[in-house]
């Protein structure tokens, strides 16, 4: 009897040692749950790049308006049934779900707006999309004020989609309107050194800008530019992203951007980029 009495005690003892285990755990699981939905933000971005990590998933870069340039795991997402394959190619513009951890974004779910699909069919176009990716991801930084880049960005895609404006012009407006986002863009309203708006002009990428013939005393890289091409520039550092690409130019006028303005990034963008050589190889074949 009394041996009976203790076996059933500790049936009942053990099985409350049990349920206890089982409330815990699941308040434990639902304290990750809350944890997780506490730390979920959703940002509107590009997929920069995309590269695989272990078997299944990918570490994805992403230029987004409200936290710059962030780097996010794509758990499971070279799996054939992940609803993230699609979401974590370059190209892709949407609202990202990520889970923010201490060290690491991790994304959650997506939702793409803009996947650019016109621009994997053409590998002349794809190769100017992923050069200014490149030269975004450059100059984008983490936990930074990247909204004008990304419209940039943004606004250069629809450009390449649309046979309106040659791309060779499409590349110069994104290049000079990039470094000029980043406050590296040349002076090109005045003198550089005077201030002066009246007498002729020569460009000096050395000097960063223009220099009038009173004051270009020792500079010897100095070129004359057409009105028009100055105009140009004037245009598109000054111009809102959303209305630059809205206008086209003379060869003479396309000709003169291309030299000077690549002048000018080879002289103050300290980086080459793979997809700048490959893309030159392209159109130059």
């Amino acid at each position: 009897m009394i041996i009976c009495v203790i076996k059933g005690f500790l049936y009942v003892r053990r099985s409350w040692n049990d349920m206890e285990t089982s409330f815990r755990r699941t308040a434990e699981a639902w304290q990750k749950v809350r944890d997780s939905a506490v730390n979920q933000i959703t940002v509107t971005g590009m997929v920069l790049s995309s590269v695989p990590i272990g078997e299944y998933d990918k570490r994805v870069v992403i230029l987004t308006k409200e936290r710059g340039k962030i780097a996010a795991f794509a758990r499971g997402a070279r799996k054939q049934s992940s609803p993230l394959g699609g979401s974590v190619m370059p190209f892709s513009f949407g609202e990202f779900t990520i889970y923010e951890g201490r060290t690491s974004y991790t994304m959650v779910s997506a939702s793409i707006s803009n996947y650019f699909a016109e621009l994997r069919n053409d590998v002349e176009g794809a190769y100017y999309g992923f050069y200014f990716m490149d030269i975004a991801n450059y100059y984008a930084k983490e936990a930074n004020d990247e909204t004008k880049l990304l419209k940039l960005l943004y606004q250069t895609f629809r450009a390449l989609v649309k046979p309106s404006i040659p791309n060779r012009l499409i590349r110069c407006i994104f290049e000079l309107k990039a470094i000029s986002i980043n406050g590296e863009g040349p002076q090109v309203f005045g003198c550089l050194v005077c201030g002066d708006k009246e007498r002729p002009v020569k460009f000096s990428v050395k000097r960063g800008g223009l220099v009038c013939g009173e004051c270009d005393k020792g500079i010897y890289d100095g070129v004359r530019l057409h009105p028009s091409t100055i105009y140009t520039m004037q245009y598109i550092i000054s111009t809102p992203v959303e209305k630059l690409y809205t206008f086209n130019v003379t060869g003479e006028v396309l000709e003169e951007l291309q030299y000077i303005i690549g002048k000018y990034m080879d002289a103050y963008v300290d980086k080459s980029f793979k997809s700048l050589e490959i893309l030159e190889g392209l159109i130059n074949v």
